[in-house]
């Protein structure tokens, strides 16, 4: 199993969004740069990076941030944010980006998705954020009357390697993740799932791990390493 330790940009700094709140911002000390050498020295193979920025805007916006990452770092880089044409996805993999996360134009647009993932194999993902089962897009700002496992199940054979599963209700709250309706979600669909949002302790990644048969592929793990309640050494233990 994957543990993906989070960095949020936002106004070139890292954050956490509390339930996906752009009114509820806790800005970190660390610069992105610093905490993905952490992660990366940690002996974590893979970062998710998230640009908040990017997500509001609806194009990348802190790509020369993420470009100074990947020149020091080891770790594959997986990013989200803003990406809504073929040449955002080309761009980011140009730069070395392993995996390209589409959010709100992968549900808005099916045609794009289908046609990223027949031009760049393996290398995108999709992000869905969920509150109470329906789909929220364009930065947690519009809720949708989407159903997720609809959603994916219209998607499963397009060559989507993995979706990015985020319960709004618990993403930053730090009061556990939503691994029941995780796994009844990976039991219905093709495509591995990510879990993120709510991680609150080692406990909980141990948890996450014994799922290792079902179709989880990881966890995404942000705010608890921010605020100490996880320790980067710790958690590398799990790795």
């Amino acid at each position: 199993m994957i543990i993906f330790p989070a960095i949020d940009i936002k106004d070139g700094k890292c954050v956490r969004l509390i339930k996906g709140d752009f009114n509820k911002i806790i800005f970190y000390e660390d610069s992105p740069d610093s905490q993905a050498i952490k992660y990366s020295q940690s002996g974590f193979n893979d970062i998710h990076i998230v640009d908040l920025d990017g997500a509001l805007q609806g194009k990348p916006v802190n790509s020369i941030i993420v470009k100074e990452i990947i020149k020091k770092v080891k770790s594959r880089i997986q990013i989200g944010g803003g990406i809504r044409t073929i040449d955002d996805i080309n761009n980011w993999i140009e730069m070395g980006v392993d995996k390209v996360v589409m959010g709100t134009a992968a549900v808005e647009n099916k045609d794009l998705l289908k046609i990223a993932c027949d031009k760049f194999k393996n290398k995108i993902a999709v992000a869905l954020d969920v509150k109470d089962g329906l789909i929220a897009l364009s930065g947690w700002k519009k809720q949708t009357n989407i159903s997720v496992i609809d959603y994916i199940k219209e998607i499963q054979n397009f060559g989507v390697s993995r979706i990015v599963y985020t319960d709004i209700n618990k993403d930053g709250t730090k009061k556990g993740p939503n691994i029941k309706d995780t796994v009844e979600l990976s039991n219905k669909v093709k495509i591995p799932l990510v879990i993120s949002g709510g991680v609150s302790s080692v406990e909980d990644i141990k948890k996450i791990k014994l799922l290792s048969n079902s179709n989880i592929e990881g966890v995404i793990v942000g705010k608890s390493i921010y605020d100490g309640d996880i320790k980067i050494s710790d958690l590398a233990e799990l790795i």
